[in-house]
């Protein structure tokens, strides 16, 4: 069954974006390494997705196990590829060290001793995820080397398509899609989990030099950069606070439907995902959205209470209407 997804303005180059890697399929060779050492890249991957987000860590855990290994192998390649411009401690430039990862990563036969770039290759080999969703998500992860403000939401909306995603289309070709009418709902929620977290780091992200607000949103709501450093909660700041909150929200909504195009045995895992993220979008409203006074999170009480409404939205939905057996 085909579903309509709403376009706007600024979707329709992330959706060229997106079909291109499918247009121009590269098939990964099958890993030829000793089993117990691809079950201990598997291991370490895990262990890095349990450290860095327990949220995706428990939404990960509801999937079968081999997709939940190949899901957390591909957290573990995001990981790395971000910490190479985020938290680079090595003093080589970071240009440099993305182009080894990006030969690293492509390479015919995985180097053994690295236990992401093992884990990941047997990833992408078992369930044919097209190479240039990984090659887009470096270039989007290297756009942050360029550019720390953003004049638009649309321009957002790109930097978002580049580091998040990707990885939403990576992680459906793992879970498996009924067909490509699935994409656009992947393309709308990476960029609403990217939003999630803009919009609950923007202090941190401040700090760090970069911005990642719409420029002129900013101003129609009397904003500068001066109240986001002088962590400013009036009126103005809550206002448009809210206005971030409603439209991640609506874009939340929209990628729902894309959940009953994805096999069966994958739906409550991504559901998961979606709705525990979007949850911080309800502790940012409680705190007044004041995203100043610490990174905001969700109780693990809060997360497991979420689980079963989640689960009725995930299966419930598609069972009454018929669609994604």
């Amino acid at each position: 069954m085909r579903l309509e997804v709403p376009l706007q303005g600024w979707e329709y180059r992330l959706l060229d974006w997106a079909q291109e890697p499918l247009r121009t399929l590269t098939v990964s060779q099958k890993v030829t390494a000793d089993a117990q050492l691809i079950d201990a890249a598997y291991r370490y991957c895990e262990e890095i997705t349990r450290y860095h987000s327990r949220t995706f860590h428990l939404a990960s855990g509801l999937l079968p196990t081999e997709k939940k290994r190949a899901v957390r192998a591909l957290y573990a390649f995001c990981r790395v590829t971000d910490n190479l411009v985020d938290d680079n401690h090595s003093g080589h430039d970071e240009r440099d060290l993305l182009d080894s990862w990006r030969e690293t990563i492509s390479a015919s036969h995985p180097v053994a001793h690295d236990p992401v770039v093992l884990a990941w290759a047997d990833a992408r080999s078992r369930f044919h995820i097209p190479a240039g969703y990984g090659e887009q998500l470096i270039q989007g992860v290297a756009r942050d080397l360029t550019q720390n403000r953003y004049a638009t939401f649309g321009d957002l909306a790109e930097y978002s398509y580049g580091v998040a995603s990707t990885v939403g289309l990576m992680a459906m070709h793992i879970i498996g899609f009924t067909s490509d009418d699935a994409v656009p709902y992947a393309v709308k929620l990476g960029v609403a989990l990217q939003l999630t977290n803009i919009l609950r780091d923007i202090y941190e992200d401040y700090q760090a030099g970069r911005v990642y607000l719409p420029q002129d949103e900013l101003a129609d709501f009397e904003l500068t950069e001066y109240d986001i450093s002088a962590k400013v909660v009036d009126e103005r700041w809550q206002a448009f606070m809210r206005f971030q909150i409603q439209r991640n929200r609506q874009l939340y909504d929209e990628a729902m439907p894309g959940i009953a195009m994805l096999n069966r045995d994958g739906r409550f895992a991504i559901a998961s995902a979606a709705g525990l993220y979007r949850a911080i979008l309800d502790e940012i409203e409680a705190n007044n959205c004041n995203v100043f006074a610490g990174r905001l999170s969700v109780s693990k009480w809060g997360k497991l209470s979420r689980l079963p409404s989640i689960w009725w939205q995930s299966y419930g939905t598609s069972e009454r209407n018929g669609i994604g057996q």
